[in-house]
């Protein structure tokens, strides 16, 4: 039978699990929301679909705008919670913003954690550069923030870089206060103005070598490649027609 938590407000959390095949215990939780880049939904929605991963949940908040996506002809939840038996890992997936909803968003993974006695938790993001950054650029190097001295030797092992100065934002850092179990913030640099899947791959190499899931990044770069070359095009085009616009504008004032 589903577990739910009752909706005693508006403003509290609506959450159903349904372990079909077998509950997880003691796994590792990786979790993501709208950030930077979108780089956190672009490389959990890559592990869904490469790994196969069982949707086994949900959540919502009736205080936020009711949205889905449709992905394939199939409903995406607003915030899906998915599970890889063969890697025990349940993953948090939300195309919601939780903006104002940051620590009632925490208390709702904390009390998924609690259920599956997770091990860990793994907030994946971007971090933004300031500026103008050349898109066609591939960042090599994720970064990390966590509380776990164990977590930070794995993490030093496969050349991930610890996070020395900066304000974090979002459900991570409340995690991060809140959490009992370890909490680990992975980023990646990006242009906040661009879904940018080439520093999506970044982290999901990070989290292979993290955790051993043993997915390759590669069709991740190419997806990134693809929306590179297109972009190119679409700023060579608009070049294109700023000059010829400006060559006119220089015409008629002569």
């Amino acid at each position: 039978m589903p577990e739910s938590k009752s909706n005693e407000s508006c403003c509290k959390p609506e959450l159903i699990l349904n372990f079909k095949k077998s509950k997880p215990s003691n796994p590792s939780i990786i979790v993501a929301f709208p950030g930077f880049g979108l780089i956190g939904l672009i490389s959990t929605e890559f592990l869904i679909d490469h790994l196969g991963f069982e949707e086994v949940g949900k959540y919502w908040f009736e205080d936020l705008p009711a949205t889905v996506a449709i992905h394939d002809s199939k409903m995406v939840s607003p915030v899906g919670i998915y599970y890889n038996t063969k890697y025990n890992v349940v993953l948090i997936h939300s195309i919601s913003a939780t903006h104002g909803l940051e620590w009632k968003a925490a208390d709702v993974i904390l009390e998924i954690a609690e259920k599956v006695k997770g091990k860990e938790i793994i907030c994946l993001d971007g971090v933004g550069v300031a500026g103008d950054i050349d898109p066609t650029k591939i960042s090599s190097k994720a970064f990390y923030f966590t509380t776990s001295d164990s977590a930070k030797k794995k993490l030093d092992a496969i050349k991930a870089e610890q996070l020395k100065e900066g304000i974090l934002l979002g459900v991570g850092p409340a995690l991060l206060i809140k959490s009992d179990i370890p909490v680990i913030t992975l980023f990646a640099e990006t242009n906040s103005n661009l879904p940018d899947s080439s520093a999506a791959a970044v982290l999901v190499d990070a989290l292979d070598g993290y955790l051993g899931i043993d997915i390759d990044s590669k069709p991740l770069l190419e997806m990134a490649a693809k929306f590179q070359d297109k972009l190119r095009k679409i700023v060579s085009e608009s070049k294109k027609i700023q000059d010829m616009h400006d060559s006119k504008q220089l015409s008629y004032m002569g």
